[in-house]
């Protein structure tokens, strides 16, 4: 393990209910991210995914159980610092140049983002280092989400939470985004993503919870999602778990 992380348990979620103005979504949920996984939150929307999330950032309280970050409970200072996160409509101010708010980023977790480490990570993801001179304003939705890519990872937590984060990138860009968090699970860090793009899961996913009518239908890894339907396509094992027609 690195970043000093022990506990083998990243995020442990516990009999957890939770409700979204007023009306149930989420009831006795239980899973377990081991330390070090890539691990796939999957579910239509409006589900709780993202309830589920805000929950895990300390956004929002549930009605009851809880998540705990490594061992402590979600929310609190120590557990916040071990998480960045990339929401799925991610928006850098304006008035920023790319690097930074790169640097701002790192800043919060008290680390530093040298420029070299910037425009390494610019060419893992075929960004043009370049554009770190300029403000985010003139960048393309794919690039935003590339730039947000590289703060999120260059924070150095030992948890990552990825909300869409193939969104408005091209097929290149959807590769080389999986090259990076695969670098990510290699020096031992902890990837929890949400992502309609089922294909990515199936390749980059360790295990996957499937989120559906208040529950969690199946949890387990994507070939054993895919065996239970019986199916070869993630997507459609998932649409037939949850009982859906294609």
């Amino acid at each position: 393990m690195t970043n000093g992380m022990t506990h083998q348990e990243a995020l442990c979620v516990t009999s957890m209910n939770a409700e979204y103005f007023g009306r149930r979504i989420l009831e006795n949920i239980n899973f377990t991210v081991k330390a070090g996984q890539t691990y796939g939150l999957i579910g239509l929307n409006g589900v709780g995914k993202t309830t589920l999330i805000k929950i895990a950032l300390g956004l929002k309280e549930p009605e009851a159980g809880g998540i705990t970050i490594f061992g402590d409970a979600a929310g609190i200072p120590e557990a916040k610092a071990k998480i960045a996160y990339l929401p799925e409509r991610f928006d850098p101010p304006w008035f920023l140049k790319g690097g930074e708010f790169v640097q701002f980023v790192a800043k919060l977790y008290g680390r530093a983002a040298p420029t070299e480490d910037m425009e390494k990570a610019c060419g893992l993801l075929a960004l043009d280092p370049s554009v770190l001179k300029n403000k985010v304003q003139t960048y393309s939705k794919g690039m935003r989400q590339k730039l947000g890519l590289i703060a999120t990872v260059l924070s150095g937590c030992p948890m990552l939470i990825l909300d869409e984060p193939m969104s408005g990138l091209d097929p290149l860009a959807r590769a080389l985004v999986k090259n990076m968090l695969g670098a990510v699970k290699r020096e031992g860090r902890t990837v929890i993503l949400s992502s309609h793009i089922l294909a990515d899961m199936d390749e980059i996913c360790d295990c996957v919870t499937v989120i559906d009518s208040g529950g969690t239908p199946f949890i387990g890894t994507p070939e054993e999602l895919k065996n239970r339907a019986n199916e070869v396509y993630l997507e459609k094992a998932f649409l037939k778990v949850i009982n859906r027609a294609a």
